[in-house]
């Protein structure tokens, strides 16, 4: 089975779960940007719930069916149609060869998920078949879409009229909380720095892809310092480190930066904090404009966030598994 890509949306990629375990060399995780969509949709078809789907980026794709399948679309607010026809979002429904997919205009969120049953079935390199458009490797030609690709499907079955339960499916606000723990270097900061960082209400910029999501709303003042060998002579210049997804730098001391899925491994820009893991999901639904709070957690309200998370993912697979 194929799928025919007649418009291909703002910016449409094949993504699954991640690739795992080439951070270290360069080679970041990507993956889907909302991990608990995907989870959802590829459920909702009768996939693997890591398995490959397609990402939308405010704007839907127009696809063409070659034959019948189950569809879920999941994520941001962004109702599908088929031939023109509303259909449900987080929950599947069955589409016939020759019809054709398009999506309304946005609504909430950010990015939306279009799982099919059997799954998109691009070659797999590195043990993902995701796309990480800055290396050019994986997904579609290790690009988004085109309009005329071809995406092929592997075989699988589903079935239509499943449904995702209202307290399980993700709202989206233009104000918007998110968790982080602080470190590794916010001693870099002075404590009128840390506290404007906290209490700020920062607004994402237009600047916000898979690679990072950019604020602005504040200049953090940081303590002076004789710059260390192997730093930059500016304040938030650090010797090169490792960067952890989810953490947030502060380049110049303003629009601090959430680095996501596709972001470089190391570099030299303080950390002042990490987004939690669970909380990375909202971060990806944050469209340009949104009002975003960072909350300080210590580390038992990061565990109790990763367990609140788990139970949500559990009560997922009992409902559709």
């Amino acid at each position: 089975m194929t799928i025919e890509v007649r418009k291909p949306g703002l910016s449409t990629t094949v993504q699954d779960a991640g690739r795992t375990g080439y951070y270290d060399l360069g080679i970041p995780p990507s993956g889907a940007l909302d991990q608990y969509s995907l989870r959802a949709a590829n459920l909702l078809v009768g996939n693997a719930e890591g398995d490959a789907v397609l990402e939308c980026v405010y704007m839907g794709p127009e696809l063409l069916f070659t034959e019948a399948a189950v569809v879920a679309v999941t994520g941001a607010a962004m109702v599908p149609k088929v031939n023109g026809e509303e259909r449900p979002q987080w929950e599947s429904f069955a589409v016939d060869a020759g019809d054709v997919l398009s999506f309304a205009y946005l609504t909430g969120g950010a990015r939306a998920y279009v799982a099919v049953s059997g799954g998109v079935d691009v070659p797999v390199v590195l043990g993902s078949r995701s796309t990480y458009g800055l290396g050019a490797l994986g997904g579609f030609s290790g690009r988004p879409l085109a309009e005329g690709d071809v995406l092929p499907v592997g075989s699988g079955t589903g079935t239509a009229g499943r449904s995702v339960p209202a307290d399980l499916r993700t709202t989206y606000s233009k104000d918007v909380e998110v968790r982080v723990m602080m470190g590794l270097y916010d001693h870099r900061l002075s404590r009128d720095g840390r506290a404007t960082f906290l209490d700020t209400t920062w607004k994402l910029t237009p600047v916000a892809d898979r690679i990072g999501f950019r604020y602005s709303g504040a200049t953090l003042e940081t303590v002076d310092r004789e710059p260390p060998f192997g730093a930059g002579q500016d304040p938030s210049n650090i010797v090169d480190a490792p960067y952890p997804i989810g953490s947030i730098q502060v380049p110049g001391s303003v629009e601090p930066i959430v680095l996501h899925r596709d972001a470089v491994s190391g570099g030299g820009y303080m950390m002042v904090a990490t987004v939690l893991s669970g909380d990375l999901d909202v971060v990806a639904q944050s469209a340009p404009g949104t009002r975003t709070r960072f909350v300080e957690v210590d580390l038992d309200g990061a565990l109790a966030l990763r367990a609140e998370r788990r139970a949500r993912d559990e009560r997922l697979r009992e409902v559709l598994g």
